[in-house]
């Protein structure tokens, strides 16, 4: 299994106690300069380095990572998050099934503002997969690309999931927001950012968020949530429609 890392020593120690069974557990770390290292040396996980740059995200680090596994098969975990035991003995199990695909979706249980969310169907995440052949892209709140089958793992199997352990507050949000939403711009480069998509988008995502993902079944956490995925959307596309502003001031000399 392999776990990005940057500054990741406040939930570090919870999320490496639980995956001591792997047959490897390989940190891939952006030069933190907290404890981050001292927490996996002691582990005794394998460390590769990965610079950080001006990156503001760990995509462009996970492909890296990846290769640097020395399984066949690779399970992908955030420093926040823990790994039950139950999900590791679905996987071992599931990748002794001929029928095995190459990649799993797996269900990831959320905080928000001091709460789990009970939404926990609406979140999936392609995190397990065959190495070869796999590749993830360098643009933030991207999925890798498996070359073959991916399915999603059922709810119903019981605890069969990440539990993610952060928690963050409005103003964290909010800084990611504005770092995350450069990176955004870039992704999107190309799509048309009229005055219709700065309001459409934004609603779209909250109906997605608070309706689809069922978020109303959170109360005001999740109302709040999908105001917030909202808010994400508008700056995304009020950067885009402010680079094209820019962008023709410097063609019109």
């Amino acid at each position: 299994m392999v776990i990005n890392t940057r500054n990741a020593a406040q939930h570090l120690e919870r999320v490496l106690a639980c995956v001591q069974d792997f047959d490897e557990v390989l940190i891939c770390d952006m030069e933190s300069t907290d404890a981050t290292l001292d927490i996996a040396r002691a582990h005794h996980c394998r460390i590769v380095m990965f610079p950080k740059g001006e990156h503001n995200s760990a995509e462009p680090a996970r492909n890296f990572a990846i290769q640097s596994a020395s399984s066949e098969w690779v399970l992908v975990v955030d420093a926040d998050e823990l790994v039950t035991s139950e999900l590791r003995n679905y996987l071992y199990r599931r990748i002794q099934d001929p029928d095995c695909p190459a990649g799993l979706y797996i269900p990831r249980h959320n905080r928000f503002m001091g709460h789990y969310t009970r939404s926990i169907a609406q979140d999936h995440q392609l995190r397990f997969f065959r190495k070869e052949g796999t590749t993830w892209p360098t643009h933030v709140h991207t999925f890798p690309i498996v070359k073959g089958k991916t399915e999603r793992i059922p709810v119903r199997e019981k605890n069969v999931r990440f539990i993610h352990l952060a928690d963050e507050s409005i103003s964290q949000l909010l800084q990611k927001t504005d770092r995350y939403t450069d990176d955004e711009v870039l992704k999107h480069a190309g799509r048309r950012n009229s005055i219709w998509a700065l309001c459409l988008r934004p609603a779209w995502r909250f109906f997605r968020s608070y309706f689809l993902k069922l978020g109303f079944l959170d109360g005001r956490p999740g109302l709040v949530q999908a105001g917030m995925a909202a808010l994400y959307q508008f700056v995304e596309v009020a950067k885009a429609i402010e680079a094209d502003e820019r962008s023709k001031q410097v063609s019109n000399g």
